[in-house]
């Protein structure tokens, strides 16, 4: 009772909780320093016994000012990863080698996912090739059947990209814990090391890289862009339709799906030919909610092209006469892309519809975010400045942009390296075959 001041009536009555919470649960007593010092001094709870999964639950849902797809981010972190692993562990207790302890028990569950994965893969294909006519074929197919089911069914993988943001969940967590005073002023988590993950690259779909994609049906990279030529076949095929400009905002601007669905009315800027993206719809499972662009950043001024400019004057005349068509059953939503009766356009259809026109016309494929991965390198080939390019497209960061599009900037600095050799004038130019031809000649 000697650790607080006299006039501490708080810090006297935590010692004393703290004296009869170890009487009542025959516990020893604390070291004396240890409680002075690193405990008492700085506010922390005497004799807590949070646990990290109970922490978890009571941070979460303190957060505030969390969107709809970050919570649930958050959430699937919490409830597949870190409440399994971690759940149980004293949160004053949590040292550095309970966290390296989850990211391995993680690593060699992915090892054994791959493993039936591929086992519930080999068992299908050579299902595949066992015929239906005949008793012995039949028998067989049932066997295999039968043990395909017993085994588990395809599951996703916690890969070496996703494991950062396990780690960044955990360390906000523990630093709203320390900061409350709920635990050491120490986070353990900034001293566990990860194993370094590759973000995938953008490439673009050249004659060779699609040939390997026929031959194999694998594609090069998860992320591909078109060229010119396809991304004009594209915007060729769906020229007259009612999206048409929607699909501009993404192949051109670089608008996320989620922007390129909500814009307002009164987002628009014909006389100043801009549009302001202040809004999104997310999809949350099926169901569609409204919420900001995914960062501070995302909301932004694009400009537009006059094409893209005068399609949304036009698309703004269209949807009255569809509003008149529809009469009572309207539903206004004030935006420029609906369905026809006016309701908002579901972010998932959108996706679905994409695929779809693409198989149409036959092009190598991509996913609908890569037709806005398209547009950044549209502006990237055209010249632009990386700065305006990571603007446009709402990156916090020039350098999310280099990163992502690294590949293509390589491709872009050797063309310009050309460029900068065939500025100077030569008498005579000899090809860098025929020169080592002439220079063995003279040897």
């Amino acid at each position: 009772m000697s650790i607080p001041e006299e006039d501490d009536q708080p810090g006297q009555i935590a010692i004393s909780d703290l004296l009869e919470e170890c009487r009542r649960t025959r516990t020893p007593l604390p070291d004396y320093n240890e409680t002075r010092r690193r405990r008492f001094q700085v506010g922390e709870q005497l004799n807590s016994k949070l646990t990290v999964g109970e922490w978890l639950d009571e941070w979460i849902e303190g957060r505030k000012q969390l969107r709809p797809g970050g919570e649930k981010r958050y959430e699937v972190d919490i409830r597949i990863h870190l409440k399994p692993h971690l759940g149980d562990v004293r949160l004053d207790k949590l040292r550095v080698s309970h966290i390296n302890k989850m990211f391995d028990a993680i690593n060699e569950a992915n090892i054994e996912i791959e493993e039936q994965n591929a086992q519930r893969r080999a068992a299908l294909e050579a299902l595949k090739t066992i015929p239906w006519k005949g008793a012995e074929n039949r028998a067989r197919r049932t066997w295999l059947k039968a043990f395909i089911d017993q085994l588990p069914p395809f599951r996703r993988i916690t890969g070496l990209n996703t494991q950062p943001h396990i780690k960044a969940t955990l360390r906000a967590a523990l630093n709203v814990a320390i900061a409350q005073q709920r635990m050491p002023n120490f986070n353990p988590v900034e001293h566990v090391e990860l194993l370094p993950g590759t973000k995938p690259k953008a490439l673009i779909w050249t004659e060779e890289r699609i040939a390997h994609w026929l031959e194999t049906g694998e594609k090069p990279s998860p992320v591909m862009v078109w060229t010119p030529e396809h991304t004009g076949q594209f915007f060729d095929h769906v020229e007259g339709t009612r999206l048409k400009t929607m699909w501009r905002l993404i192949g051109f601007r670089g608008m996320r799906r989620g922007e390129a669905v909500a814009p307002r009315l009164v987002d628009h800027d014909y006389e100043n030919a801009s549009l302001t993206v202040a809004t999104q719809l997310v999809q949350d499972g099926w169901e569609v909610l409204e919420g900001p662009p995914k960062t501070n950043s995302g909301i932004r001024v694009i400009a537009l092209d006059e094409e893209t400019n005068e399609g949304l004057y036009a698309r703004r005349h269209q949807r009255e006469e569809e509003r008149r068509e529809w009469g009572s059953a309207w539903q206004e939503t004030g935006r420029f892309f609906t369905e026809e009766d006016g309701s908002i356009l579901h972010p998932g259809k959108v996706s679905d519809l994409f695929d779809r026109l693409v198989a149409e016309i036959g092009l190598p494929p991509v996913r609908l975010h890569d037709l806005r991965h398209g547009a950044a390198t549209l502006m990237l080939a055209a010249g632009v400045d990386i700065k305006v390019v990571s603007e446009t497209l709402g990156h916090s960061d020039t350098r999310i942009t280099r990163d992502i599009y690294q590949a293509v900037l390589d491709d872009l600095a050797r063309a310009a390296a050309e460029a900068v050799v065939q500025l100077v004038p030569r008498a005579r130019r000899v090809a860098p075959a025929q020169a080592i031809n002439q220079d063995t000649q003279s040897a």
